[in-house]
């Protein structure tokens, strides 16, 4: 008795050193090189939805892309990024103005972390009394952090009105945020505040602008199937006709 008391207790005590409990709210995985893609959970519709963001570890601290969803992991993710690189998150930037990517904004500012959106995410967040970043962007943008560079791009209106992506034009990496859906998924997902009309012109400027790229992360799908662009403008196009022909009916 003795004997499985003190195992408990030497196998509870690691646990607690280590910190080997799981974080089953908080997934990171890599995606290649010093990107990661960590994943927040919420509901949705009575279903658990995962939100995937992404985070860059460069010689000058983490960039991180998008927010968490659930407002419980925002200092945990940056706990695990701190333990995980021994780096603090140095900037913050969200694709667009749903909670979903802006909602940890505020709490990442007064951390000290640099938070950026587009002067359009701005407006929408403040009409929406949604969370706001400290620096606005007026057009795309390219950034140099360290050792990598990125570009802001926007495309045109799709999800939202103010939807942006982000090319890494070197590694040929695309982070579409909610812009881009996954390859399995059956539809483009919430569209009360998109542009069902633009969503097809807005994805082929994307596929224009970033070309050929080797990576492309979707916010709530699975994000390792590269031909999920490509399945994104067919569903658009399909949208697009079926609501031509609704509204000529």
């Amino acid at each position: 008795m003795r004997t499985i008391i003190f195992t408990i207790t030497f196998v509870f005590s690691l646990n607690n050193i280590f910190g080997q409990v799981e974080n089953t709210n908080l997934k990171i995985v890599q995606l290649t090189g010093d990107f990661y893609i960590y994943t927040t959970y919420n509901t949705y519709q009575e279903n658990k939805m995962p939100a995937n963001g992404m985070y860059l570890v460069t010689d000058k601290g983490v960039v991180m892309f998008d927010t968490p969803w659930d407002t419980t992991q925002f200092q945990p993710l940056l706990d695990s990024i701190k333990l995980r690189h021994n780096k603090n998150v140095v900037m913050c930037f969200a694709t667009h103005w749903h909670s979903d990517k802006t909602a940890g904004l505020e709490y990442y500012r007064q951390q000290g972390i640099k938070t950026y959106t587009t002067v359009l995410t701005d407006e929408l967040s403040k009409k929406n009394n949604k969370k706001r970043a400290e620096f606005l962007m007026t057009k795309d943008t390219v950034f140099n952090e360290g050792q990598y560079a990125f570009e802001t791009y926007y495309p045109g209106q799709g999800h939202t009105e103010d939807n942006i992506v982000i090319w890494f034009k070197k590694e040929k990496i695309l982070y579409g945020g909610c812009l881009i859906k996954g390859a399995d998924d059956e539809n483009l997902g919430y569209l009360d505040d998109g542009n069902i009309n633009a969503y097809e012109a807005t994805l082929k400027n994307v596929q224009k602008k970033c070309r050929k790229p080797k990576f492309i992360v979707v916010a709530h799908s699975d994000w390792k199937n590269i031909h999920s662009l490509k399945h994104s403008l067919m569903m658009a196009n399909e949208l697009k006709k079926t609501s031509t022909n609704t509204i000529n009916k």
